[in-house]
């Protein structure tokens, strides 16, 4: 590719009209989403008592990534968007690929471990040092979110902000809404608002913009800690140890230790897959059965982030029928060694129980 071929593939790539911010947003949507699956599986693997220290982790991401998704709707709504959630893509099989992404960022269902705490690090990695803004193909989240903010700056600074900010206040989503975060759900009405929204996710993902460890927030469970963003809390897991002030992404943690029981998980069968067993077999029922309630989900909160945000509530309870259902099929033993697990496939609306 020559230079003037490259400029043309960058200025193609770039965010310079309503219609593909809107389309880029509706990305951030399905990549938010996209990283709930696997968060959830390892989440469900731990026993709380046996490995206090992993579940808190990872139940504390998980968390923050459902207000990540409430975020990048709040931000398309703002924009005269319309979030979809109800649909075949955002249930590809796994392993898939992060939405738009480079191929490196690939996730799959595993119970938690060593495997499924290299596939968080990778997609909860820190953007290199001046790494370029992508809007399409991106290495990491940070670079994916850099790509929408030069798109959102450009588009207000040519079109005037309420050209672009033109979507009805009664579709935000707020902090009343949704609690258990030390992050914040906040409407989004202007610029100002929207660099706070992607600011919120990108520093809750891989840490403040300066290469900081901490993310800004104070540690819900531990309120005389600072919280440190999702990359490094995968760190201490992987390194048996706490961050302490003063410790930086290179010196890495040195805190008190941090225990995991890898024997006290649930050993998950990895990518289970409906096709693994024929029909009627109790543990496809089972896996039917989560699937449905798993859609059933998705509807809740399309409509929740589509004018009904009250209806967040109601998602909120359909997860804890996702959380039983999902642990009930890893009490199923699959095969020799392994338990059964979620499949997160899309049931059409006509076939939900």
């Amino acid at each position: 590719m020559n230079h003037s071929q490259s400029r043309n593939a960058v200025a193609s790539a770039r965010i310079d009209t309503l219609d593909s911010l809107r389309e880029h947003l509706q990305w951030a949507v399905e990549l938010e989403h996209a990283t709930l699956p696997p968060y959830l599986c390892a989440l469900y693997s731990l026993d709380p008592e046996r490995n206090p220290a992993a579940a808190e982790v990872v139940s504390s991401v998980f968390v923050e990534e459902m207000l990540h998704l409430a975020l990048a709707a709040n931000l398309l709504n703002a924009v005269g968007g319309s979030p979809r959630l109800d649909t075949p893509e955002m249930l590809p099989p796994h392993p898939r690929r992060l939405p738009h992404a480079a191929p490196s960022l690939e996730l799959s269902l595993l119970p938690f471990g060593a495997e499924a705490l290299e596939m968080f690090l990778r997609l909860e990695q820190p953007a290199p040092p001046g790494g370029p803004a992508e809007g399409a193909g991106y290495e990491t989240i940070g670079q994916f979110y850099a790509a929408i903010e030069q798109g959102l700056r450009h588009l207000c600074e040519q079109l005037g902000e309420q050209a672009v900010f033109t979507g009805d206040p009664a579709r935000q989503v707020s902090g009343t809404h949704f609690r258990h975060t030390a992050g914040q759900l906040f409407p989004v009405e202007d610029l100002e608002s929207a660099l706070g929204a992607m600011e919120e996710i990108v520093e809750q993902g891989e840490g403040t913009a300066r290469g900081g460890v901490w993310d800004g927030d104070q540690d819900i469970f531990h309120p005389e800690r600072d919280e440190v963003a999702h990359y490094y809390r995968f760190q201490e897991l992987k390194a048996g140890r706490r961050y302490r002030r003063g410790d930086t992404a290179q010196t890495g943690p040195t805190g008190e230790t941090v225990s995991v029981d890898l024997a006290a998980v649930s050993p998950m069968r990895h990518n289970p897959q409906l096709a693994d067993h024929a029909p009627g077999n109790p543990i496809r029922t089972a896996q039917e059965q989560f699937n449905s309630t798993y859609c059933d989900l998705l509807n809740l909160l399309e409509q929740a982030f589509n004018g009904n945000p009250k209806l967040l509530a109601d998602a909120t309870g359909t997860m804890y029928a996702v959380k039983g259902k999902a642990q009930a099929l890893m009490q199923l033993a699959d095969e020799e060694g392994t338990v059964a697990g979620p499949t997160f496939e899309y049931v059409p609306p006509e076939s939900r129980g």
